[in-house]
């Protein structure tokens, strides 16, 4: 008889499944304990939300570890959120204490207890964040040794978390140099279930040796989707709300948005996620105040990174427990996976940026076997007076929406890029080494922090001069020894005795917006920014004159305009080449799809006969008063390349997610501009334009001329496609007949 998977695991592990009331191993389990106790290869999990991927990696690897007899933790399993952490331990208990295995919660909010007694008797399983490990290492360095020096596996949860970003770079270092201090290295396996390119996730896991990385990702049906996006057109002389630019829209039109969430969610339990803290808290309010109005108990609260522990946890219990309706209205604190029990349905406000957060949202419905997942995006459109923008006209945010569906359809989730906060990282780590050794050579930190995997960017004569800088007088993190030895100096003592040096970022970075004497409000740190640029706050165009890049703020001053038009600005999350691609196409097809509701049909039929009434399908410029539109129909990374070129040649713009505005140019002048471009400019020239490339958290000691090359690196592949701008970038042909006619007489 053929021995199957479920034969393969430990006794207890079978009992546990029987008493659990399993009748058959799940697909993905099936195929990851086959290969996780068929190898020693490192493996990534893919499957859908709630398929089982947590059971599919720990019931293999809680089987090889019931016989260890070595000393030390057997397994490591890292997470982004203590919360989530906090879930799987739950979820795991039981059956590790059956088996004799210990599993302890190693994080800030975590008793002390258990770290204690896995001190004293090193063994079993430890769950940690990031910064727990950085902080181990940093302080306890011989215990870390003890705890660490001799895993067998460490499994990284929601692994699509750290394939970018500051986290992610942290926790490759972090995770290498735990393989450097070990006898042999851990298999790493990675779970997660919105990973776009399996070939960037195998690379994250082993850099040297991506290939060799095991792949399970079981096909599975998916749960029936229903979906609707919904079109909410504002009053006639509403405006942006405040001096908030995530707010995209009127009161009313919020209003509205809130009648019907009010009526459909009320009753179940939901996710709503709103996108700004402002936003999350003004539907939180209106929601509020119908339940009153109402005279019904209130099932609707709100969920941010600024509320305390005890308020977040207290609703994340709510959602669990699922005894009493309850709606939270999140910004993106509930996307990752956190069991929240039996969600009926996801709601978003406004069109989707990121298809990877979308499918992350999503997947937070339809949970449970046999129930649909639901999602309904609701959209606001600007009211179209005599002066409207043209943009204004195209109906972007509800076309936005319809493309992003169609990708979520199609499966589609951006891949990663090259992250912007290496030099950071670099640093950070730099000291977390010193300190951890008391002392380090140049050439050995290199080959920890930079020998493998996406740090490995940063080349030998980068990390020389980052090395200099660093010991140098103005900026005095570390000192060199007469041996060679690189120490700590006094700015590095004080940085890492700080309790906020284990987190490598920092939130809620913002630049400060000020004119003349007066401070208008801050936006966020992520825009591409530089003298000249201009954007739009407060429901009016600024001109910035002043960049201090140290202090984060942007002096700018009033930039003549007429009614904005109603793009995203200033968004932390970039849109991609292919959703950029894909929104083009929604306006050249003719179908209607039949998850949009009334209002959303007529909003896209209105934006498609725009489209072609501007002649966009052959053309690409658009007048809009005295400025003009540059519609390219690519990404944030290749509009803000044009915005910089533009800039360079002495123009006002401002990029946004449809292209770059010029200000005060026709589009003849564009046409001529644009054409101009490819070889006017190589990306290190273009660097020297960018002001705001301290983006991260130790960027402020790193030197100015290696971040202006590294940006000049990232940047290389999209000044090299400025070339393919130039074609579709002229002017409708009613304007070229004009001048002709003009030029003739």
């Amino acid at each position: 008889m053929t021995e199957t998977s479920f034969d393969r695991l430990h006794p207890e592990v079978r009992r546990w499944i029987r008493d659990e009331g399993w009748s058959e191993l799940r697909p993905v389990q099936d195929l990851a304990i086959r290969t996780i106790l068929g190898s020693d290869r490192d493996v990534v999990i893919a499957a859908a939300t709630a398929a089982g991927k947590t059971e599919a990696a720990f019931l293999p690897l809680l089987t090889q570890a019931a016989g260890r007899e070595e000393r030390g933790v057997s397994i490591l399993y890292v997470a982004p959120l203590k919360a989530l952490i906090n879930d799987q331990h739950r979820r795991l208990d039981l059956l590790c204490e059956r088996m004799e295995v210990g599993l302890v919660r190693w994080h800030g909010d975590a008793p002390q207890g258990p770290k204690q007694r896995v001190l004293k008797a090193p063994r079993g399983v430890v769950m940690i964040t990031p910064e727990s490990i950085e902080a181990l290492l940093l302080r306890r360095s011989t215990d870390a040794h003890r705890l660490l020096g001799s895993l067998d596996a460490i499994v990284v949860d929601e692994l699509h978390a750290f394939l970018q970003g500051p986290r992610g770079l942290h926790l490759f270092s972090l995770l290498r140099r735990l393989e450097l201090m070990s006898a042999r290295r851990p298999r790493r396996i990675g779970l997660s279930a919105t990973l776009g390119d399996m070939g960037v996730a195998a690379a994250w896991l082993n850099a040297q040796a991506p290939t060799s990385v095991e792949i399970i990702q079981p096909e599975g049906a998916a749960p029936e989707l229903r979906l609707q996006v919904r079109g909410y057109l504002e009053p006639a002389e509403s405006g942006p709300s405040g001096d908030d630019l995530e707010v995209d829209g009127g009161d009313e039109a919020l209003d509205r948005i809130a009648d019907h969430a009010f009526s459909v969610l009320r009753g179940d339990n939901a996710l709503f996620f709103g996108g700004s803290r402002r936003n999350v808290e003004a539907l939180s309010d209106r929601l509020l105040r119908r339940s009153v109005q109402a005279g019904v108990p209130n099932e609707f609260f709100p969920h941010h990174g600024s509320l305390s522990k005890e308020l977040r946890e207290e609703l994340e219990t709510r959602l669990k427990v699922g005894t009493l309706p309850t709606t939270a209205i999140a910004t993106t604190t509930l996307e990752l996976g956190i069991d929240l029990g039996s969600v009926k349905s996801v709601a978003q406000l406004g069109a989707p940026r990121s298809l990877a957060s979308l499918r992350q949202r999503l997947g937070r419905s339809g949970r449970r076997k046999d129930t649909p997942a639901i999602l309904r995006i609701y959209t606001r459109e600007r009211h179209l007076g005599r002066v409207s923008d043209p943009i204004d006209r195209l109906r972007p945010q509800v076309v936005r929406a319809v493309a992003a569906v169609r990708l979520l359809l199609g499966r589609f989730v951006e891949t990663p890029g090259e992250d912007p906060a290496m030099v950071t990282v670099a640093i950070h780590q730099i000291l977390s080494i010193i300190t951890e050794q008391g002392g380090a050579r140049a050439d050995a930190l290199y080959k920890t922090i930079c020998g493998a995997g996406p740090l490995a960017a940063l080349t030998p004569g980068d990390f020389v001069e980052l090395l200099k800088w660093i010991s140098g007088p103005e900026v005095g993190l570390i000192e060199q020894a007469p041996d060679g030895t690189l120490m700590l100096a006094a700015v590095g003592e004080e940085l890492t005795a700080a309790r906020d040096f284990y987190a490598v970022f920092e939130t809620d970075q913002e630049w400060r917006l000020i004119h003349g004497t007066r401070a208008l409000g801050s936006i966020p740190i992520s825009n591409v920014l530089a003298v000249g640029s201009l954007l739009a706050f407060a429901g009016r165009r600024w001109r910035v004159t002043d960049v201090d890049d140290r202090a984060k703020v942007l002096t700018v001053a009033p930039h003549p305009a007429g009614r904005l038009p109603k793009f995203d600005r200033q968004s932390v999350e970039p849109i991609d080449d292919r959703l950029a691609a894909e929104i083009r196409s929604v306006y050249l097809d003719d179908d209607l799809p039949a998850f949009l509701d009334e209002t959303a049909v007529q909003l896209l039929k209105e934006g498609r006969a725009v489209f072609r009434a501007l002649d966009l399908p052959e053309n690409s410029l658009v007048a809009s008063g005295g400025d003009t539109h540059i519609l390219t129909w690519r990404g944030t990374a290749m509009n803000d390349v044009l915005a910089v070129c533009l800039t360079a040649a002495g123009r006002d713009c401002e990029a946004h997610d449809l292209g770059v505005t010029v200000s005060g140019t026709s589009p003849l002048e564009v046409a001529g501009l644009v054409k101009q471009m490819p070889g006017a400019f190589t990306a290190a020239d273009l660097s020297e334009f960018v002001a705001n490339l301290q983006k991260a958290k130790y960027d402020r000691f790193a030197p100015p001329s290696l971040l202006r090359r590294l940006w000049a690196r990232r940047h290389e592949g999209a000044v090299s496609h400025l070339s393919s701008l130039t074609g579709s970038v002229s002017p409708p042909a009613n304007v070229i007949e004009t001048k002709a006619r003009s030029d003739e007489g």
